[in-house]
């Protein structure tokens, strides 16, 4: 069985996309799926082009706008891998019309991730444009779909609302399990507790939210004491120049800031870096000890490891996800989460292993008591309660979100696809 994974992009630039097309392949390759990749160039795809470990992999350079995302040669290149299924983890972009084609032509199936792209959140954001998509190209394709992945059952009971009928089957994304850090390598660790946002820094992720409720915690007449022993972290790659505004709303709010410069990479020439930060993080500078908010930038690999390490806690206040890897990774590691029911990990809450906030679904602006309260019952645990909520996490994560069970569900929908 010959599967090609299709996508926009086979580097970090797709953030947790790549993560899961990456995770999901070589899974299957363990399995003896006859695994390729095909997707378009980027600025990352030549650094990032080792971690596919021998997966055959080809990225095209696009022609024309690159919210389209039309390569010349995609068709020929997809004809050439020869597939006898092909998986998509985009929409709304070229690759899903040509494997539309391809489809046609050979009279073979194909199955549709959207993760998280047609949540009514996501379908409102630039809605014209993906109604304009929808009308000429991305609804007959989606129909055309022998089967859809859904990564929850709201996610599904999405594909319903927007009209799409045929086959879904509910599997989730999963991760790799670290090794957890011993009792002495964490009591080593110096400076404040850390509070970590680690994703694309964008609008829908709640950060203005997040940040005046932070506020409300630090400055305000109900500060919470022990709230000066944490700082909010935020680590990621921007999008829209949306850090740009964050940072002038720490001004506006009086929250000192801080950054570090983050490579975000794994080669040999960025090692010194790598250490540079983790080091900055463990035992930190004056400047980055002093701040309420940390402006990491963005982390990968080795470094994304540091830093996951270094934290006490996860806050994801997005107002839509699919399923979201940030938030299945730091249960990996560990670490108890705040997060909103957007995230879509109910059994997170069933499980005691998060804290429910609500981060004013619809707006941008302000955070409700939900949130503040939430932040407030992190604070105010035990290390020891914190500790056993994220080992309740990792137990979670353990029993349903793993690479390799995650893997074998997806084989058994290919086999019965084919």
């Amino acid at each position: 069985m010959k599967v090609a994974q299709l996508a926009f992009s086979l580097s970090n630039r797709a953030g947790g996309v790549f993560e899961i097309q990456l995770g999901l392949s070589l899974a299957l390759r363990k399995l003896g799926v006859d695994v390729v990749a095909l997707g378009l160039q980027d600025d990352l795809t030549q650094r990032d082009a080792f971690r596919w470990g021998g997966i055959p992999t080809k990225c095209l350079p696009v022609s024309g706008p690159r919210f389209f995302g039309y390569a010349n040669d995609f068709d020929q290149a997809l004809e050439n891998m020869r597939p006898d299924l092909c998986h998509l983890h985009t929409l709304w972009m070229y690759p899903g019309i040509a494997m539309k084609n391809w489809s046609r032509r050979h009279n073979r199936p194909y199955m549709v991730t959207p993760n998280g792209m047609l949540e009514p959140w996501a379908l409102a954001n630039s809605g014209w444009k993906k109604k304009l998509a929808a009308f000429f190209y991305e609804k007959e394709m989606l129909q055309g779909a022998a089967c859809l992945q859904a990564n929850t059952l709201k996610e599904a009971d999405d594909f319903r609302a927007y009209g799409l009928r045929q086959r879904i089957e509910v599997v989730p994304n999963g991760v790799d399990l670290p090794e957890l850090l011993t009792t002495e390598d964490t009591e080593s660790t110096e400076g404040k507790k850390r509070l970590l946002f680690l994703g694309r820094i964008h609008p829908k992720k709640g950060l203005l939210g997040a940040l005046r409720a932070w506020a409300e915690l630090r400055n305000s007449p109900s500060a919470i004491r022990d709230s000066a022993e944490w700082q909010f972290v935020i680590a990621g790659w921007d999008q829209g120049g949306h850090e740009a505004q964050l940072k002038a709303l720490c001004g506006d709010l009086g929250l000192k800031i801080a950054s570090v410069f983050s490579h975000g990479g794994t080669g040999n020439t960025e090692g010194q870096n790598l250490k540079l930060n983790s080091y900055k993080l463990k035992t930190p500078s004056p400047e980055v000890e002093a701040a309420d908010v940390l402006f990491f930038g963005p982390a990968f690999g080795e470094e994304k490891d540091a830093l996951l390490r270094s934290a006490d806690a996860f806050v994801l206040p997005s107002f839509s996800e699919g399923l979201p890897m940030s938030v299945l990774e730091a249960w990996s590691y560990g670490l108890p989460v705040v997060m909103t029911p957007e995230c879509n990990l109910p059994e997170g809450f069933a499980k005691q292993s998060a804290l429910e906030i609500r981060s004013g679904e619809g707006s941008f602006q302000g955070s409700d008591f939900s949130f503040q309260q939430g932040l407030r019952t992190l604070i105010e645990m035990t290390e020891a309660q914190r500790w056993e909520m994220g080992m309740r996490g990792r137990r979670l994560v353990e029993d349903r979100f793993t690479w390799p069970k995650v893997a074998e569900q997806m084989m058994e929908v290919y086999e019965s696809l084919l």
